[in-house]
């Protein structure tokens, strides 16, 4: 049977099928409110699957997690009458985590996809169970999950019994931006607090649905960068004067990578029919520095890694991820480790690669650009420089953020730390793998503006000649927000607003996503 999943049914609205989490979708529960329904075989799989644990905890049989201890004390037997007990006790004991809250669309991803796992039927969850989960998608009501405590192995634990918490009545939820109890937020929601049955507090806390959600969200913001980057590099390469031979489709055929064919192809639709190319044709310049004309070689190592994480993680989103699964057909439970994120792991530490080469490429043509030796442009892209210091301190800015992305990418997935006195002795650390590319996207996406900002100073040096119809489309949004930089002024008001544009997808929108599509 393939994975439970979530399709689009209309605007801000999703629907668990049977049919694949598609990437679009995933974006788009990012983004906006959802409202989950289920079909007659989700509710019929959900429900075998929690009878199968009540014949199981009707035979008397020991079966871990639904009555034993946990971990190291996975050996402790529990009474039938404290079951219950066990299960509130767990949700409660785990709730240990800390730091800085997920945002609202995180925590909606990360209902999302527990719920996508959950309707599979393997878990032994009631279907009350999953329908109050709903419910507070419903009713946009988002339990506040500290972002720090999971080793990403046994699943996310912390983080997700924050959130299991919630069912309970205990913890805290955001609504509309407040935090308020969290028996306010069920009574919004219509829900009582839930008295949970055998197993259920384990298969909520078991599973990879805060790391996945996490690196989902890297990759979108990366998207965005990733394509303000190439409308960045383009702009670069007409403010030089750069040539366009380098982008020839016979050159990347021959290499075979896929990412490098399209960039390059990318470049072209940008650069074609620009007049300030067209004014160079026979300048006596052999060749551009690499940050110009091997664009298309790491931008589109870039793009291959971001596919290769795309497929991983949509397998992930449409995975059952806890532990011990149910097979209610002949009333099996069996005890693996689908709760290892490890391919959560190694797929946010790619996307780290790629985002840390993305910006820092980019700082690369920014140093160019301001060097009058390099570009032919004024000293720092102003007039009067000496008087005027122009993008000196932009491009050391460009420079810090390129420096602390190096650090950030540091492989995440390489540590491990035993925990549960030496039973999880092996963990994938997944979680803040995933959780740092947020900053680390921010970071690109200051170098990417700055970038922007300095390439359409660059082109402006150049006219009356224009650039590309698609590039003068690109100038004329950058400048609807900042205006020429004629003479030294307070300058980080223009780098946030270019910034903006940068992480909203503005450039995505004008680029086109066939172009550059992960």
């Amino acid at each position: 049977m393939s994975a439970a999943a979530v399709a689009q049914t209309s605007a801000a609205r999703v629907r668990i099928s049977l049919q694949g989490l598609a990437l679009p979708v995933l974006r788009r529960v990012l983004q906006e409110r959802v409202h989950v329904q289920f079909n007659r075989a989700d509710l019929q799989r959900v429900r075998r699957g929690a009878a199968a644990v009540e014949r199981l905890v009707e035979r008397g049989a020991t079966v871990y997690g639904l009555n034993t201890g946990f971990g190291l004390l996975a050996g402790t037997r529990i009474p039938r009458e404290q079951i219950r007990a066990l299960q509130r006790n767990l949700v409660l004991s785990h709730s240990a985590g800390t730091g800085a809250l997920l945002e609202d669309g995180i925590v909606r991803l990360v209902l999302v996809l527990k719920i996508a796992s959950l309707v599979q039927g393997y878990s032994g969850v009631r279907l009350e169970t999953v329908q109050a989960l709903a419910a507070l998608l419903e009713h946009e009501v988002y339990p506040c999950i500290p972002g720090k405590g999971s080793v990403g192995a046994s699943g996310d634990l912390a983080p997700l019994a924050h959130l299991s918490a919630v069912l309970l009545g205990v913890g805290s939820v955001r609504i509309g931006g407040r935090i308020v109890p969290a028996a306010l937020g069920l009574k919004r929601a219509g829900l009582k607090p839930l008295a949970l049955g055998p197993k259920e507090g384990l298969a909520l806390l078991n599973g990879t649905q805060v790391s996945t959600a996490l690196a989902l969200a890297g990759l979108v913001r990366i998207e965005n960068v990733f394509a303000a980057g190439l409308a960045s590099g383009a702009l670069s390469i007409d403010a030089m004067k750069g040539s366009d031979a380098p982008f020839d489709a016979r050159i990347h055929a021959l290499r075979r990578q896929p990412g490098q064919i399209d960039v390059a192809a990318a470049l072209r639709r940008l650069l074609h029919g620009s007049r300030i190319r067209a004014s160079h044709l026979r300048c006596e310049r052999v060749q551009d520095p690499y940050s110009m004309r091997c664009q298309p070689q790491v931008m589109g190592a870039c793009l291959d890694l971001m596919r290769c994480v795309a497929a991983t993680l949509v397998r992930e989103a449409n995975a059952v991820t806890d532990n011990p699964l149910v097979f209610p057909e002949n009333d099996s439970v069996c005890s693996g480790g689908n709760f290892h994120a490890e391919p959560v792991a190694f797929a946010a530490d790619q996307l780290a690669l790629a985002v840390a080469e993305i910006g820092s490429i980019a700082e690369r043509r920014i140093a160019l650009l301001v060097d009058p030796k390099m570009s032919g442009l004024p000293a720092f892209l102003v007039k009067d420089s000496g008087l005027n210091s122009g993008f000196m301190i932009a491009q050391v800015t460009a420079a810090a953020l390129v420096s602390e992305n190096k650090l950030l990418a540091h492989p995440a997935s390489v540590d491990s730390i035993p925990t549960s006195a030496n039973q999880e002795d092996h963990v994938s650390m997944a979680t803040h793998a995933a959780r740092r590319l947020a900053d680390m996207a921010d970071n690109a996406a200051g170098v990417i503006a700055i970038e922007l900002l300095a390439a359409v100073q660059g082109v402006e040096f150049h006219r009356p000649l224009k650039s590309s119809a698609i590039l003068e489309r690109i100038i004329a949004r950058v400048r609807s927000k900042v205006p020429h930089y004629a003479a030294d002024r307070f300058f980080a008001p223009d780098l946030e607003a270019a910034k903006r544009l940068v992480t909203a997808g503005a450039f995505r929108d004008i680029l086109g996503e066939a172009a550059v599509a992960v």
